[in-house]
């Protein structure tokens, strides 16, 4: 199903898509105020709290995000017996999140505290156990999760290292993905990745992905080398690794990298981008869309999210804004040849000096964005010509292209030095 087609804005139709998430679930308690004075009792600054809001957090953002974007949205995961976490049964409850969420009354929820003033964060307090939880808790946990499967399209993994998944649950909960032959996305924690082996998908920032290493990838070419080892060893089809304002990066086992670029915007906050990125991901894979598309447009819902301030998720109205405005802009730069010849004439008259490249750009990677760049660099206004569906196939073989033509002259205008 392409995601991407002759009309701005289209969305894929959530509202029947089964998602279970999986994982660590917190509270995240935000204070919001401000601050104006030192403290007479020691050099602090004074916080004054004028409100508070509470939020689903960790696996319940994950969660949240699927349920704004109308999916069919289940929530497995442990909570305490304390006011915290009946404040995220509610918060679950309140936006038709189903569960079961087990109650551990010993296990106090987790949560996080965030003082916010003056659109930024002060200070962050943690209230949290990262015991592992018991054998008992995560048969339980597994006897729900088999119980979904039937109605699920998609399961994600939730990792945030706070105890779930300190067990064998990833490997049990992929293997019963697997047999139901349910696409499981991870979003992982930690460098013991072993507990993820099988999954569909893992989608790792760019510190997390290097921390399975000695350092930073020296360039492209190491980076993509290593993320095809990654995929060997641990029987994955595919690695999305978010790298903040360079965008991300889209590896398969018959995929080269794919680099799709940010969507620019400012930046206010970062927290639950990933959350935001897996759920998107999972939901649009989980309708048909192409790894490309569902990579595509979890890099446009993150794009919206950063601009928030503390953890919020998406939205589908956000999103679909969102698209329409790319699409828009994106749309004005697409024309058949004989349109693309008068407005080129236009340029000419005006002065400009035109510059034209071409090719399949069907599986995006640096070597495309230096050309276009320098060509570019070259002159006033970049023109490129983009083969067509038909035309792929006769150069690449029966199998590709993997993009559209349509997903491609969007991808190629939604590149800033692309003018036509």
């Amino acid at each position: 199903m392409p995601l991407f087609n002759s009309q701005p804005g289209l969305l894929p139709d959530f509202s029947n898509t089964g998602v279970v998430v999986i994982g660590d679930v917190m509270l995240d308690l935000y204070y919001w105020g401000d601050v104006d004075q030192i403290s007479p009792e020691a050099p602090v600054p004074i916080f004054k709290i004028q409100h508070k809001t509470k939020t689903l957090g960790g696996a319940g953002n994950v969660a949240l995000n699927l349920a704004q974007l109308q999916c069919q949205t289940a929530l497995l995961g442990v909570r305490g017996g304390d006011a915290a976490g009946e404040d995220i049964q509610r918060l679950a409850r309140d936006r038709q999140i189903s569960g079961p969420l087990v109650v551990v009354a010993a296990h106090p929820t987790t949560t996080k505290t965030r003082m916010i003033g003056a659109r930024q964060q002060l200070l962050r307090v943690d209230e949290e156990d990262t015991t592992p939880i018991t054998a008992e808790v995560r048969d339980q946990l597994l006897v729900a999760l088999q119980s979904k499967l039937p109605e699920t399209r998609a399961v994600i993994v939730s990792d945030y290292a706070k105890g779930v998944f300190k067990t064998s649950l990833a490997q049990e909960t992929i293997g019963l993905c697997r047999s139901a032959k349910t696409p499981v996305f991870v979003d992982p924690k930690g460098i013991a990745w072993e507990k993820y082996a099988g999954a569909t998908c893992i989608t790792p920032n760019l510190t997390e992905f290097n921390a399975l290493f000695a350092g930073p990838a020296a360039n492209s070419s190491e980076l993509e080398a290593r993320a095809q080892s990654l995929l060997a060893q641990l029987d994955l089809e595919y690695l999305l690794v978010t790298m903040g304002p360079e965008g991300m990066a889209l590896f398969g086992r018959d995929l080269a990298m794919l680099q799709i670029p940010a969507k620019m915007r400012e930046v206010s906050d970062v927290s639950g981008a990933g959350d935001t990125v897996s759920a998107t991901l999972a939901a649009a894979r989980a309708t048909g869309c192409s790894m490309v598309d569902a990579a595509r447009l979890a890099n446009t819902a993150a794009g919206v999210v950063v601009g928030k301030l503390g953890t919020q998720p998406i939205d589908r109205d956000e999103l679909k804004a969102a698209l329409s405005d790319q699409n828009t802009i994106a749309h004005d730069k697409i024309r058949p040849r004989d349109q693309a010849a008068g407005v080129i004439a236009k340029w000419r008259a005006q002065g400009d000096r035109v510059v034209f490249t071409n090719g399949c750009f069907d599986i995006l990677h640096i070597g495309h964005i230096k050309l276009l760049q320098t060509a570019a660099a070259m002159g006033d206004r970049l023109v490129v010509g983009l083969n067509s569906d038909s035309s792929v196939q006769r150069l690449k073989g029966p199998t590709r292209p993997i993009m559209s033509e349509t997903s491609r002259s969007l991808l190629m205008a939604n590149i800033g030095c692309v003018d036509l």
